[in-house]
């Protein structure tokens, strides 16, 4: 009993003692978890490298380059029109003293307006102080956390790179630590995460890229002053689960109230009607919806930005997509993973008893070859049966390596 009670004792403190470890760390923690994300999301490109010959993997791994090049310089150029556009705003909205509205709001509207809101100017100068002595301290926070920004990028890309790259190495090291009978269990239930996970963040990215250029493009012709500002104001606020649309809409009613009210409409409802394109015709053709619960979700977001900020509102989708394959398979399907084991004992059994009979001399009496052929096809009958309830989950299970 005493030993026991010790033993519980120290698997408790262990525990606690491991999770102040991981919260004094958790920025490495959070690293290691995005670049690990990373690099199941870029594991394809490292997949269609296998079996290539020396040629084509140089003419791949330079394409993966430049095409990485590619992406950043676009990023670069769009950041630097939204700063110039941004710059622009403010100085419009620095000499602007009332809120630009059609001629069919003016009137009672126009003063509903000026009593809820601010002027602009007044609002701009309560942003950056009565003599601007609040721009410095900005532009220093915004200098520093882009340079936080942009080493924590690199590192995550790094270890991303060496993740894919060296992910087997890394599997057969983890997977020795567990018994035997369990590593083939675990590595299934790593690789449908792998993929899952993997298949999410592709999509998530390539819902931004759609975003940001439909509303930008979209903008530029219809006339707005602020198309790559509000491009990727979509880019960047369609990262943001639940509520990412809320954000898209807000910044394009108010860049449309200090410019043109025409064009802040017009604006308005050309981004309503393609966030709600996306949300019907192509987000469910990115995204498998059977790891989709926004209960969890909203609980996981506001756990996560407590702790971790727009990183942990970011990543809560995918926390909670992990939660969600870790309970489908290990409580489930837990009972059809049993089966199947016994089920593969069975046919173990089965082709030792039947290399036994082959050594037996002939003939065989008919009852051990009828008894035989029923045990084969019962097996035959029970296998698809459980194959299919132990992998539902995932239209393109994982490929065995070993």
């Amino acid at each position: 009993m005493i030993k026991n009670l010790v033993r519980i004792g120290v698997g408790v403190l262990t525990t606690f003692l491991a999770l102040l470890v991981l919260w004094q760390f958790r920025m490495i923690v959070i690293y290691v978890l995005i670049s690990l994300l990373l690099a199941a999301s870029i594991k394809p490109l490292f997949t269609r490298l296998v079996g290539q010959r020396l040629f084509s993997k140089i003419v791949w791994i330079i394409t993966y380059i430049l095409a990485l090049l590619g992406l950043l310089l676009l990023i670069f150029f769009i950041v630097q029109a939204s700063t110039k556009e941004l710059y622009i705003l403010a100085q419009n909205a620095s000499a602007q003293d009332k809120w630009r509205l059609p001629l069919w709001l003016s009137g009672s509207f126009q003063q509903t307006i000026s009593t809820w809101l601010p002027l602009p100017s007044v609002l701009f100068r309560t942003i950056i102080g009565p003599d601007g002595e609040l721009v410095l301290p900005a532009l220093i926070g915004i200098a520093q956390n882009i340079g936080a920004i942009v080493t924590a990028g690199a590192i995550i890309l790094i270890l991303s790179v060496y993740w894919s790259s060296s992910q087997v190495h890394f599997e057969r090291l983890w997977l020795s630590l567990l018994p035997s009978d369990q590593r083939k269990r675990a590595r299934d239930l790593w690789q449908t995460i792998e993929f899952e996970i993997g298949a999410y963040i592709r999509g998530q990215g390539l819902l931004s890229l759609l975003v940001g250029f439909c509303l930008g493009f979209g903008c530029w012709i219809i006339g707005s002053p602020s198309p790559a500002l509000l491009g990727l104001i979509g880019a960047l606020a369609s990262l943001i689960p639940l509520f990412g649309g809320l954000l898209i809409i807000i910044p394009t009613l108010i860049i449309g109230l200090l410019t043109s009210a025409e064009i802040g409409i017009v604006t308005g409802i050309y981004t309503i009607i393609i966030l709600v394109v996306i949300q019907i015709w192509i987000k469910p053709k990115l995204f498998d919806r059977r790891w989709d619960n926004p209960i969890l979700t909203v609980i996981l977001m506001i756990a996560l930005a407590d702790a971790f900020g727009i990183i942990g509102i970011i990543i809560s989708p995918v926390i909670s997509a992990i939660c969600l394959i870790f309970w489908n398979r290990l409580v489930i399907h837990r009972v059809a993973a049993g089966a199947a084991t016994d089920l593969s004992d069975l046919k173990e059994r089965l082709a030792k008893i039947t290399q036994t009979i082959n050594a037996m001399e002939e003939p065989h009496p008919p009852l051990i070859t009828n008894s035989m052929e029923r045990i084969t096809n019962l097996i035959a009958a029970a296998e698809p049966v459980l194959s299919g309830e132990l992998q539902p989950e995932s239209p393109h299970p994982p490929l065995d390596r070993d």
